[in-house]
């Protein structure tokens, strides 16, 4: 039978990291995930995410792909382009497959996220 998967805020704290050096711009934010979903076949995570202030570059591989909505803060997503997308709490966006650039955490933010990764 299948039934609905349902989420609350966790009540301790997710995995902590850092965006690795080589890819750092500006600041050395701390980030913690707590992971709330996955598909049994490995292609769709949920869970929520946040962050301090800092920029780091981004690489989406082909097959993969997030959606996201901001709880709080604010985020600014630069395209290699020189396209810029800020994205503030009550707001959402899609960074697409191949997506290359810089995710910038311009406030301290915290999200939901669906990321969906097809096999290749």
């Amino acid at each position: 039978m299948v039934s609905i998967v349902w989420m609350a805020q966790p009540d301790e704290g997710g995995a902590i990291d850092h965006p690795r050096p080589e890819r750092l711009v500006r600041g050395n934010p701390r980030r913690e995930t707590w992971p709330l979903y996955e598909t049994a076949d490995g292609v769709t995570s949920v869970g929520i995410w946040a962050c301090e202030v800092g920029m780091w570059r981004i690489v989406f591989a082909p097959n993969k792909e997030e959606y996201f909505f901001v709880l709080e803060g604010h985020v600014r997503l630069h395209a290699r382009d020189g396209a810029v997308v800020d994205v503030r709490a009550g707001e959402g966006a899609v960074i697409p497959a191949g997506f290359e650039g810089a995710f910038e955490v311009v406030a301290p933010v915290r999200k939901h996220f669906v990321v969906v990764t097809r096999p290749v």
